[in-house]
């Protein structure tokens, strides 16, 4: 859980997460939508990905970057299970 708030924790990749949410994109693809280099790109998708936020998928030359969504919804429960603790 640590490694998707410290990924979360930065604007670039929340930005990131919020380009996947709308289709799955190529690194390039998703290089375009910053001013930052590529190299830098490539940092924050393995941050993404090693904290489990995104998958990958290989298609020819190309690796495919989609949204992983269950690591997100287990994110979201653990929230709402502190709050409803808290609350107690």
């Amino acid at each position: 859980m640590n490694d998707v708030f410290k990924a979360l924790a930065d604007p670039t990749r929340r930005r990131i997460l919020d380009l996947l949410e709308e289709r799955d994109l190529t690194a390039g693809e998703i290089a375009d939508h910053f001013d930052i280099s590529k190299p830098s790109i490539s940092n924050h998708l393995n941050i993404l990905k090693n904290a489990g936020l995104v998958l990958t998928e290989k298609k020819g030359q190309y690796v495919i970057y989609s949204l992983n969504t269950t690591v997100l919804q287990d994110v979201i429960k653990w929230l709402m299970d502190k709050r409803r603790r808290d609350d107690e």
